[in-house]
């Protein structure tokens, strides 16, 4: 399974465009639609180029396939749809894949907890200590898409 239009359409929404370097509010580095990396996985730093919208995408869809699409297929363990990946999937991409390694979320759906586990986005909503309303919303957007199908 790959991130489909869906997914990708997430990330952009809630992510926004910058073509120059910035830092999140977690203090990171970041360009494009909220990539820490570049394709080649060289960290973004301060004082790097800008970038456009289409080299963007690119470096989206590189580490979605080289990183948040297989650790995905690699930690969920039990039957998903499409929604179901696409969530997870935009999840680990903000959140990390460590995060959704060690997280709740992926404990109650291994279990098969699907209810249960769908409840759990929404208490990935902090951001450098504090509850970001951005978070807030992008939480529901992927507990909706998680509970589609």
């Amino acid at each position: 399974m790959k991130a489909s239009e869906n997914c990708i359409a997430l990330i952009e929404s809630s992510e926004g465009f910058s073509a120059n370097p910035y830092k999140c509010p977690a203090g990171i580095w970041t360009i494009g639609l909220g990539s820490t990396r570049y394709e080649d996985g060289t960290p973004v730093k301060y004082g790097d180029k800008p970038i456009t919208i289409g080299r963007a995408r690119k470096i989206v869809a590189a580490t979605l396939a080289s990183e948040y699409e297989p650790a995905v297929r690699r930690y969920v363990t039990v039957p998903i749809n499409q929604g179901q990946f696409d969530a997870l999937v935009d999840f680990a991409y903000n959140a990390g894949a460590q995060n959704l390694r060690t997280s709740t979320l992926l404990r109650k759906l291994n279990a098969g907890d699907y209810e249960g586990a769908s409840r759990e986005f929404g208490r990935w909503v902090n951001g450098g200590g504090v509850v970001l309303q951005g978070l807030v919303t992008r939480r529901e957007k992927e507990r909706r898409l998680f509970i589609s199908a």
